[in-house]
């Protein structure tokens, strides 16, 4: 029976002598939840010689969804699936080796997410069956809408995903016909030019296996030669798709780290001298001088940076060095210099190889070990005590300038730093010497002042030998029942400012153990409400201000309004209520009386330090008038952005007649060439 509607998914399989993980293979598509009738299999038969053609003809009888197709041996899978590609029909596209197997709700979940997101790639949990690599970082958590710039999703670059098939088609994606790396090119385009990305982390999607006869194409095409094209096509690819920047530099790091330097150290000195020297390295030192930008060279780890910079200098013998000994140097150890921790190396500040100090350099790497182990209110009042461990790894005992740092998150202000108390443990038998106590009062904690709301974000500032390293503070071990606890929410004793209600602080630990601290105002209703402000029709320099109590006011506690220019200088006029006893009130502030300045409008209540700022008016615009007193000489005044408290701000001036002159002059110039 002939199809309706076209599959949501197309699986694509390619095949070659895969007996006999092949049939599990396609019998877990053939019985995936969600159906037959929205699933089409594509299996590509690349020549195979075990059986395994029969194999799939054999399926096909029994499955009206199966494909197969029979073609020569490629020499890889690339061919085979852009064969399966040329016939796809589906929604979606899905690559899946014939070694590998999907759990049997993998397409009903990734499509769903994908339709749900409308995301162009999907990525389905890995899951490892007799000990093959799969990546695992990007699985962490669910992940609805993301990107390769806010996930570690660039970090897979296999192409066993679930791929929107018009983004294929739009970009005239194909597989190259490589024998190693082919599926990398393909996987960095579709991600550098989807229109978001899934991730599905709760349910075992992905089941990728070693084969039994062991000749994965990984293992039997791992030499350097086999790595070379696919290679050279993945910075180009990153390079036609992002322009130079931090951007670019973020994606172009993993193939520098991936593609390009760990493949030099693990495979170039099982070549020939002669080969390395004249077929590899030129290649890799093209990569280096193209690719490696400054902002990317930073951000490597030193023993990449020493392979960069030598291809950078043409300088193949130290390389080769380098590439031999480079397991036996990784364990070289460290030095600290001046604040600054390098990594001992041979080549480290010997003059003969004269190799940059930036190239070791290893002080943002080395380990730091910490932990928040106490953190408690002490007494009644608004002062936070934390305590804990903490140290950098090999550098011996804390500085006494280690200090805790309180960032905002999400607002902007700087940093606040808190002396902590070193060489002090809260628990017997820890070592003294990596212990530390912070006592945050929150009420001057901010060079006298108190912490303002919002949510702060506590790092530690780790000092050892002149080292310092600044972590986030975290609790790691969990509490006698198993979870992570902060100390309770505290209602804070500081005066509320006016029109708000009182201050409350939420310490909190994030699902990673991570400590943050939350302070929050309560929301007090207004006790009026400002209605109208507009210049008064009669007297252009002068504005009114007009609005009503709320009901939450009582009596009439609003007075008058004040206004208070930068210098100082307080001018303030009687609110006018109605006779009648209704709420309503009106102001007149004579602007024309004003001094030359910038002058702030507030509401002046019963409380002494009470205001309710005026709100900005959006429809109000500038006035003029003359001032008799000055000689005719006109004035100005205009709303300018909001000033503290978010208050409407009134700028007076003179008008400047020149300017004037000028602005009239041009006006009528634009006019007579009309």
């Amino acid at each position: 029976m002939s199809r309706t509607t076209p599959p949501r998914v197309s699986v694509i399989i390619p095949a070659y002598n895969a007996m006999p993980e092949l049939t599990r293979c396609v019998t877990s598509v053939m019985e995936q939840t969600l159906g037959p009738d929205r699933i089409e299999i594509i299996a590509v038969d690349d020549g195979s010689t075990d059986g395994s053609g029969r194999e799939l003809d054999r399926l096909a009888q029994t499955c009206p969804g199966l494909h197969v197709v029979h073609r020569p041996n490629s020499g890889g899978a690339g061919v085979p699936r852009n064969t399966g590609l040329d016939r796809a029909t589906g929604d979606y596209v899905f690559f899946l080796d014939s070694d590998d197997y999907l759990g049997p709700d993998a397409l009903r979940r990734m499509v769903a997410m994908a339709d749900e997101n409308r995301t162009d790639v999907v990525l389905g949990k890995m899951v490892s069956v007799g000990g093959r690599a799969v990546p695992t970082a990007v699985f962490s958590h669910n992940q609805p809408r993301t990107d390769i710039f806010s996930s570690a999703a660039y970090r897979t670059l296999g192409c066993w995903k679930l791929f929107r098939r018009s983004l294929i088609e739009r970009l005239n994606l194909r597989f190259p016909p490589y024998r190693n790396c082919e599926d990398k090119p393909f996987t960095a385009a579709a991600y550098l030019n989807a229109d978001g990305i899934s991730v599905v982390a709760d349910y075992d999607c992905y089941y990728s296996r070693n084969r039994q006869n062991g000749n994965n194409l990984t293992r039997t095409a791992a030499d350097l030669v086999h790595r070379m094209d696919g290679t050279r096509l993945c910075f180009e690819t990153v390079a036609r798709f992002l322009e130079p920047g931090p951007r670019q530099d973020r994606i172009m790091r993993r193939h520098v780290e991936w593609e390009l330097c760990g493949p030099l150290r693990a495979l170039l000195p099982g070549e020939s001298e002669q080969r390395a020297r004249e077929f590899f390295y030129p290649q890799f030192r093209h990569w280096a001088l193209t690719y490696v930008s400054d902002g990317v060279f930073q951000s490597i780890a030193p023993q990449d940076r020493l392979i960069v910079h030598l291809l950078r200098a043409d300088r193949f013998e130290d390389l080769m060095t380098v590439a031999r000994h480079a397991k036996e140097d990784a364990a070289r150890g460290n030095v600290v210099d001046k604040g600054r921790v390098y990594w001992s190396h041979p080549f480290f500040r010997d003059p003969a190889k004269a190799v940059p100090d930036i190239c070791f350099d290893v002080t943002s790497r080395v380990p730091v070990h910490h932990e928040l182990s106490e953190a408690a209110w002490t007494g009644d009042g608004d002062v936070l005590r934390l305590a804990g461990q903490a140290r950098i790894e090999s550098l011996g005992p804390l500085q006494s300038d280690t200090r805790l740092i309180l960032r905002p998150s999400g607002f902007r202000h700087p940093e606040i730093h808190v002396p902590a108390t070193v060489g002090t443990s809260p628990h017997h038998g820890r070592d003294a010497a990596t212990g530390f106590t912070a006592c945050v009062d929150l009420d001057t904690v901010d060079s006298g002042a108190p912490l303002g709301s919002g949510r702060w974000n506590l790092y530690l500032d780790v000092r050892a030998q002149g080292v310092s390293r600044t972590v986030r503070l975290r609790r790691a071990r969990t509490d006698t029942d198993g979870g992570l606890h902060a100390p309770p929410r505290r209602h804070l004793t500081r005066r509320p400012r006016p029109g708000h209600g009182p201050t409350t602080a939420r310490p909190f630990l994030t699902p990673d153990g991570d400590f943050s601290l939350e302070l929050r105002e309560a929301e007090v209703a207004p006790i009026c409400r400002v209605t109208r402000i507009a210049w008064h029709t009669g007297a252009p320099a002068t504005l009114v201000v007009g609005g009503h109590l709320t009901d939450d006011a009582e009596g009439r506690p609003v007075t008058a309004l004040h206004a208070e220019e930068d210098g100082g200088s307080v001018r303030e006029v009687p609110l006018l209520y109605a006779r009648d006893g209704s709420p309503d009130f009106t102001a007149h502030l004579p602007v024309g009386t004003l001094r030359p300045g910038r002058w702030t409008l507030t509401l002046r209540t019963d409380d002494p330090a009470g205001r309710i700022p005026v709100p900005p008016a959006t429809d109000l615009s500038g006035t003029r008038w003359f001032r008799a007193s000055r000689f005719g000489r006109p004035y100005y005044a205009k709303p300018l952005p909001g000033g503290p408290g978010d208050a409407l701000v009134l700028r007076v001036a003179p008008v400047r007649l020149t300017a004037a002159v000028l602005r009239r002059v041009k006006g009528l110039s634009r006019w007579n060439t009309r």
